[in-house]
């Protein structure tokens, strides 16, 4: 017997993902001067993309970064797992924080050969989600067209590098630290060696849009509160999609507090976790494991309702 069979990913996975799933972060670097390097902070957010596994970071020209950097290589760089629409919204209402991720380490400025070799992973990049969007199936299609475009799409973002008027410094991050900072603000040393043999998911670089086209769509959502009833026994009022791996995804729900599960009185949001009955190695995958969990929980509860 296996020591386990995890249904959930590990925190370097989860790293990975966000990486994976994200294309801007927040660049710190510390202040320089004629005099050499200060105590201060400059901060901004710059967009990058992976290149086995490292960011590549396109710093514009006209930052502070560039000039910081020369001094001290030093740096830090925070990517949050991307969690647009009303999801946001609810989640800075109850004063929750998406999952993040704290990198320290160096920046080294590329060749300009290498710098060719990281536009034409860019464009792979920007091709890959292009294609898979549009040889998506009619079901994958329509949660998808149901996101927010302007917000959840890494193509048309990461194009701006490509198409836009400014020039860019491209950089490569030398990670030396890795930490994972959950919702509730609790931290997760990575070990830098997990950490570089840690694939991402595969789901990563769609999750926001997939997220987002799931709580966008009012019958998808009622689908997440019949799961919270069927599989977890939980008398939910509302339900929102939290997050998507290839082993499951968590759903935020409304439901009674402790004292009330009449389902009268107050209500908490809480997050509850499912996981898939195999592991989902694309997108088509996980969307069709989740149509196939809707019509069981609809059959459950018809049946009850039959019974009665």
């Amino acid at each position: 017997m296996k020591a386990n069979k995890a249904t959930v990913l590990t925190f370097a996975e989860k790293c990975k993902s966000i990486l994976s799933s994200n294309w801007q972060g927040q660049l710190n670097t510390i202040k320089a001067d004629a005099k050499g390097s200060k105590e201060d902070i400059y901060t901004s957010k710059v967009k990058y993309i992976c290149k086995r596994g490292k960011p590549y970071l396109w710093v514009p020209e006209k930052e502070l970064h560039n000039v910081n950097v020369v001094v001290d290589e030093r740096c830090s760089f925070a990517v949050t797992n991307p969690i647009p629409g009303p999801l946001a919204s609810l989640l800075r209402s109850l004063r929750k924080t998406p999952p993040r991720i704290a990198l320290t380490g160096e920046v080294v400025p590329l060749t300009e050969e290498k710098v060719q070799s990281a536009t034409k992973v860019l464009r792979e990049v920007i091709w890959s989600e292009q294609k898979a969007m549009s040889e998506s199936s009619y079901t994958v299609s329509g949660i998808l067209s149901s996101s927010d475009h302007s917000c959840t799409s890494r193509s048309e973002s990461l194009k701006e590098l490509l198409e836009g008027d400014e020039n860019y410094i491209v950089y490569k991050f030398n990670q030396r630290s890795c930490m994972h900072v959950d919702g509730s603000g609790e931290t997760h040393k990575i070990d830098t060696e997990d950490m570089a043999a840690t694939k991402a998911d595969l789901l990563a670089p769609l999750s926001a849009k997939l997220i987002d086209g799931i709580n966008q769509s009012a019958a998808r959502r009622r689908a997440l509160m019949l799961f919270c009833c069927t599989y977890l026994n939980a008398n939910a009022k509302d339900a929102y999609m939290l997050s998507i791996d290839r082993k499951g995804f968590e759903v935020l729900s409304k439901v009674p507090s402790p004292g009330f599960k009449d389902g009268f009185g107050q209500f908490e949001w809480k997050e509850f976790r499912l996981s898939l009955k195999e592991e989902a190695r694309d997108v088509e995958a996980f969307c069709r494991q989740l149509v196939e969990m809707e019509e069981e929980a609809v059959k459950e509860v018809s049946g009850h309702s039959g019974l009665a």
